[in-house]
């Protein structure tokens, strides 16, 4: 399969931005509690209200989506007018839009600047399948990991996001998915829990999100919330490389399930590959995902396993990845490597793919092989990058010659 790279064709720049964002506290990101704790020590809320208006507030924010306070129509325009003059629910600058051949959608969004920092970008993916929606969400500008095949970890980490900048990537995408009730539906509407646009969402995006435990929780049980966006914590995905102390938080204040970045089944290979795996080594890792909370078959780990050629991709690491997992309840997901200009890797054989898939699924995993999605705008797994580190035409020119001449062909 070779792709064309128009980049400009199907892509929307600069069309899509909202007015710039007024430098004032979001209500995006807050719990409950702060949100409260906000209305109230503004002035405009009387503590007795604040659970009346908290309620009220949630229910425009996240079943409603709306991003003006004007559209909050249950509510006394007074008090309208006194929440956006305090407080700000406003969406990120999207920059650039792009679609796929295959319907994947990549959204280049801005955030402005936090205190004395710089305006950041960050990279959301929406792929649409059958059935499903899923969304690969960031959780920071750039990553730590420097992982030796991923076109993100490239980029040198800039900052975390926050809880906010988080969910936005969510509200934004709905927006745009037309994932929303109709501003003309009645107030009491309830988003319905089948037929979403966005149905499922991945911490796959740029970053590792376990080094962002604290906003990566807020946003994820805010998004669980059976009030608000009301996604179901078996329908969110929070993706490791092997932080290994945080992958226990995670099941125990977060709840949601997990997937690993694993890649290899020896620590002097992964340490190559996945560089974190000299601070957690294997035995570590496994045994952590070993006594992950609620770990059963009807809540399997996810394992990540990029396809590269004549490294990780022998029968020998196929009978070595079965004895690696053994008697965890899992699922082992083998992802074709996505080549990038500059990488030194190139993609397995199909066929070399298939036979370790046969080899996997014999031993009782399955291991489907994920589909590649979004190549032609790189938005493929391990491809995200933000603007500011965007690549030249060359670079572009340069991918697109090794998609004709067959590497990582799917």
């Amino acid at each position: 399969m070779a792709f064309s790279l128009d980049l400009t064709a199907d892509s929307t720049r600069n069309a899509l931005r909202p007015s710039a964002a007024p430098e004032k506290p979001s209500l995006i990101g807050l719990t409950r509690a702060e949100m409260a704790e906000a209305l109230v020590s503004s002035g405009i809320v009387p503590e007795r209200q604040a659970k009346m208006r908290v309620q009220q507030l949630w229910h425009w924010l996240y079943v409603r989506g709306v991003s003006d306070f004007a559209h909050m129509f249950n509510i006394s325009k007074d008090l309208r007018g006194a929440l956006a003059e305090h407080f700000a629910i406003s969406r990120p600058e999207i920059v650039e839009e792009q679609i796929s051949n295959d319907g994947t959608r990549k959204w280049l969004f801005r955030f402005p600047p936090r205190g004395a920092g710089r305006p950041v970008e960050i990279e959301t993916v929406y792929i649409p399948e059958e059935g499903r929606g899923t969304l690969c969400i960031s959780s920071q500008v750039g990553c730590t990991l420097t992982c030796s095949f991923c076109h993100t970890g490239t980029q040198k980490l800039v900052r975390n996001l926050t809880a906010e900048e988080i969910l936005a990537q969510l509200l934004s995408a709905r927006d745009r998915l037309g994932d929303f009730p109709d501003r003309d539906t009645p107030a009491g509407a309830i988003v319905p829990s089948e037929g979403r646009k966005v149905s499922n969402i991945v911490m796959m995006g740029m970053g590792e999100p376990l080094y962002n435990f604290d906003a990566v929780k807020k946003a994820l049980l805010i998004a669980s919330d059976g009030d608000g966006l009301a996604l179901s914590k078996r329908r969110i995905t929070l993706s490791t490389s092997g932080v290994v102390p945080e992958i226990y938080r995670t099941g125990e204040d977060i709840g949601v399930m997990l997937a690993i970045s694993l890649h290899a089944t020896n620590d002097d290979l992964r340490d190559l590959l996945v560089p974190i795996n000299k601070k957690f080594p294997l035995k570590e890792l496994m045994k952590a995902c070993r006594e992950y909370p609620g770990l059963s078959n009807a809540r399997r780990i996810t394992f990540e396993y990029v396809m590269l050629k004549d490294v990780n991709d022998s029968l020998e690491d196929a009978k070595a990845l079965v004895q690696l997992l053994k008697g965890i309840p899992a699922k082992i997901n083998l992802i074709p490597f996505n080549p990038w200009p500059g990488s030194n890797y190139q993609c397995s054989d199909w066929e070399q793919i298939e036979k370790f898939a046969d080899y996997i699924n014999a031993a009782g995993y399955a291991s489907p092989i994920r589909t590649p999605r979004g190549r032609d705008i790189l938005a493929a797994c391990g491809q995200l990058k933000s603007e500011s580190e965007r690549l030249k035409k060359s670079e572009r020119l340069a991918l697109e010659a090794m998609m004709i001449a067959g590497h990582g062909e799917a």
